[in-house]
C-alpha cells in the first residue's frame, strides 16, 4: 500500500512538473499557444463581494491573475484576453446587471462565476447566445440551461457526497441551512446520500441568510442530538422534532444554502431505523458556518465530542488556519470536495500563476474552491479556443457550438475529461447538465485538509439519479 501511494504521488509530481513547463510553451494543455487571427477575446467573471452573506472575491481575483499571466505568454491561440469583473452583490438585480454588462461589452463567454440567482443572469445570456462556463454550481439553472457548461457537480454533488460521508459515521443528522430558494433544494440532495447508506432523513433547521445570531438554530440542533431519535423534517410548519439528527458534525455547504423539506421517499417509504454512531449536524451557511459553530460550542456545555463534517466552501483551509490550525475546533472535521486536496501537485501550475500574477492580492487563495473553480473554467475556455482554426473569428455562439460538439475537454487531471454533448447528459432530476458528479472525501488532520484514509473519490451521479426532483 505504501509503495502504491508513493508511486501515485510520484506520477502526480511528474505530471505537475510537465504542466509547469507548459507555462511558457504552446503545448496545448494550458494557454499561451502561438498563432491565431489576433484581436481581443472579452469574457466576464462575476461574484458577490462585500455583502452580508456569501462573498467570493477570489473568483474575480483569480480571473484577473489569469488574464495577466496568459497575456504575458502570448494570449489564447493568438488572441489577447480581456477579463471584465462584476460584483453580483448576492441579489437578483446584481446578477442581471452583470449579465447585461457582459452583453454590452460583447463578451464571448461568462467564465468561472458565482451566483445563486441563476434565473436572473441565465435568461439575458441565453437571449444573446453567451455561454456560461464553469459556474460554482449553486443555482439549478446552471444544470438546466443549454448554454451552461458546469465543470463540477455543484452543490447537488457536494450535498449528496456529504450524505454519503456522514452516513457512514452518524446515527442521525441535522441540517442547518439558509432559508432561501437556493437552500430549498438541499435537504433532498443530502438525504439522497443518507438514504444510500440506509440512514434516516436529516432534520431541517432554517436560518436567515444574513443572520448574525444563530443561537436559536444551535440550540435546536443541540436538542436534536440530545434527544437521540431518528431525524425528521422540521421545515414544514416550523415544528421542531425533538428526535432529529444531532448537534455534532457539520456538512457545511458552499455559499448558499441547503434545502427545504427532507426528501420523502418515493411512495411515502418510511425512514430506515436509526443506527449506531454519533449524532451529526450539517451547517450549510457559507461564511456564517463559523458563526453557527461558535454558538453551538458555547451551548454544548457537556462537551459531547461531536463529529464535525463540512462541504468545501463553507469550511476551508483558510478557516482552519484562522481558527487555530492544529488547535482549531474543526480538527477532525470531515470535508466533501469536488477536487483533489489543495496540496496535490496537480495544482502546482495554478499556484505558480497566483505567485507570479496575484502577489499581494489577499483575495486569491490557492486553497479556495472558488479560485480553483475559476482556474478550471479558464482552462476549459483555453482548450476550446485552441480548437478554432487559426484565422477563425471567435464569437459567443461559436464558442457555445464548440462546447456542444467537443468531447474530452481536459483539465489536466483536476476533473474527469468534460463533455456537454447530448449523449453526455445525465438522468438527474432537475440537473440534466450535471456531467461531472465526482467528489472527494477529506478530513482535517493536524490543521490541514487532507484525503480521508480509505475513502477514494466517488461519482455521486447514480445516487442523485435516485433522488426525488428538488428543483
Amino acid at each position: 500500500m505504501t509503495d502504491r501511494r508513493r508511486a501515485t504521488a510520484l506520477s502526480r509530481l511528474l505530471l505537475a512538473s510537465a504542466m509547469g513547463a507548459c507555462l511558457t510553451t504552446a503545448c496545448g494543455v494550458l494557454p499561451g499557444g502561438s498563432g491565431g487571427s489576433g484581436g481581443t477575446l472579452t469574457v466576464m467573471t462575476f461574484a458577490p463581494m462585500g455583502t452580508k452573506a456569501t462573498n467570493m472575491p477570489g473568483m474575480p481575483g483569480m480571473a484577473k491573475a489569469y488574464e495577466r499571466w496568459v497575456n504575458a505568454n502570448g494570449g489564447i491561440h493568438g488572441h489577447k484576453l480581456r477579463v471584465l469583473t462584476c460584483n453580483e452583490k448576492n441579489t437578483p438585480t446584481g446578477a442581471a446587471d452583470c449579465a447585461r454588462q457582459a452583453i454590452a461589452e460583447k463578451a464571448v463567454a461568462v467564465v468561472g462565476s458565482y451566483s445563486q440567482h441563476g434565473r436572473a443572469f441565465m435568461a439575458p445570456l441565453e437571449a444573446e447566445g453567451i455561454p456560461f462556463i464553469g459556474g460554482y454550481g449553486v443555482s439549478s439553472e446552471e444544470f438546466q440551461s443549454p448554454l451552461s457548461y458546469p465543470v463540477n457537480g455543484g452543490q447537488p454533488a457536494l450535498l449528496a457526497g456529504a450524505g454519503h460521508q456522514l452516513g457512514k459515521a452518524c446515527a442521525q443528522v441535522s441540517l442547518v441551512r439558509p432559508d432561501t430558494l437556493a437552500g430549498d433544494t438541499m435537504p433532498v440532495l443530502l438525504n439522497a446520500g443518507l438514504r444510500a447508506n440506509k440512514m434516516p432523513d436529516a432534520s431541517d433547521i432554517r436560518a436567515a441568510e444574513d443572520s448574525a445570531d444563530l443561537t436559536p438554530q444551535a440550540r435546536e440542533a443541540l436538542a436534536d442530538g440530545s434527544a437521540g431519535g431518528p431525524a425528521k423534517d422540521t421545515a414544514k410548519g416550523g415544528a421542531k422534532d425533538a428526535g432529529a439528527g444531532s448537534g455534532a458534525g457539520t456538512a457545511a455547504g458552499t455559499g448558499t444554502a441547503a434545502g427545504a423539506g427532507t426528501a420523502a421517499g418515493a411512495g411515502g417509504a418510511k425512514d430506515p431505523a436509526p443506527k449506531e454512531g454519533k449524532p451529526c449536524v450539517t451547517a450549510v451557511l457559507g461564511e456564517r458556518t463559523e458563526t453557527f459553530f461558535d454558538a453551538f460550542r458555547r451551548l454544548d456545555t457537556q462537551h459531547r465530542d461531536p463529529q464535525i463534517a463540512s462541504v468545501l466552501g463553507s469550511v476551508s483551509q483558510a478557516l482552519v488556519d484562522r481558527t487555530g490550525g492544529k488547535e482549531s475546533p474543526f480538527e477532525g472535521a470531515f470535508v466533501t470536495s469536488w477536487y483533489p486536496v489543495s496540496t496535490d501537485p496537480l495544482w502546482a501550475p495554478m499556484r505558480k500563476v497566483i505567485t507570479e500574477q496575484a502577489f499581494g492580492d489577499d483575495t486569491v487563495d490557492p486553497d479556495d474552491s472558488g479560485a480553483q473553480t475559476t482556474w478550471i473554467a479558464y482552462t476549459v475556455l483555453n482548450e476550446i479556443v485552441q480548437r478554432f482554426k487559426a484565422d477563425e473569428d471567435v464569437t459567443a455562439r461559436k464558442v457555445a457550438r464548440a462546447l456542444n460538439e467537443s468531447e474530452g475537454v481536459k483539465t489536466a487531471g483536476l476533473t474527469p475529461d468534460l463533455s456537454w454533448r447530448y449523449q453526455d447528459m445525465r438522468a438527474v432530476a432537475g440537473f440534466p447538465r450535471l456531467v461531472n458528479g465526482r467528489v472527494s472525501f477529506q478530513i482535517v488532520r493536524a490543521g490541514r485538509i487532507v484525503d480521508q484514509p480509505g475513502e477514494p473519490a466517488q461519482d455521486m451521479t447514480s445516487t442523485l439519479e435516485q433522488a426525488p426532483r428538488s428543483a
